[in-house]
Order: structure tokens, then sequence, then C-alpha cells
């Protein structure tokens, strides 16, 4: 059930995103819920496995950002309704990703 309640979170913040910046483009809510499905299934393997290449001398929070973002735009590659027009516009999708959530997993 948390994983559930984990992937409406996040989609809400892509959805929240896509809104917020002119730069990305999110069909609907179901599509931000595949997207937020994909993030996760994307840092569970390419985010894990870029976490040992960098054998953890990266392993700052800039990192982790710059993670997300490269994430963010192997998700846009992958997926046909959501677009992100460069990086610049995949790190203020990271960024403001990862404000949202934070503050609605603080918030329940």
């Amino acid at each position: 059930m948390e994983n559930i309640i984990g992937i409406l979170i996040t989609a809400t913040a892509f959805f929240v995103g896509a809104k917020l910046l002119s730069g990305v483009y999110v069909k609907n809510f179901l599509q931000a819920i595949v997207v937020a499905i994909v993030i996760a299934v994307l840092s569970f393997t390419l985010g894990n496995f870029l976490k040992i290449v960098t054998l953890g001398i990266l392993s700052l929070g800039i990192f982790s950002w710059l993670l997300n973002a490269i994430l963010i735009q192997v998700a846009d590659f992958f997926l046909k309704d959501f677009e992100v027009k460069n990086f610049w516009w995949a790190l203020a999708l990271a960024a403001i990703v990862s404000i949202v959530s934070g503050f609605l997993n603080w918030a329940l």
C-alpha cells in the first residue's frame, strides 16, 4: 500500500511540475502515473548502476539531483506522451518533483 501511495505522490509531483514548466509536457494524470512508475523502475535499475559506477565519489545531493534529471531524460526517450525539451528542463523538473513530493510526503 505504501508503494501505491508513493507512486501517486510522485505522479502528482510530475503532474504539478508539468503544469508549472513550459518545457515539460504530460498528457494527463494517468500518464503522470506511468511516468512515475517508469522513473521508479529506472531508478531501481539504471540509477543503482550509475551509483555503483561512480563508487560513491559523487554521492552528494547534487549528484542525486543530476541523476534524477538523467532518469527523466531517459523516461522521455521511452514514453510517447511525456516530453521534456532539454536537460535544463529536466533539471528544473527534478527539483520541482523533489520539492512537491517531499512536501506531500511530509503532509501525509
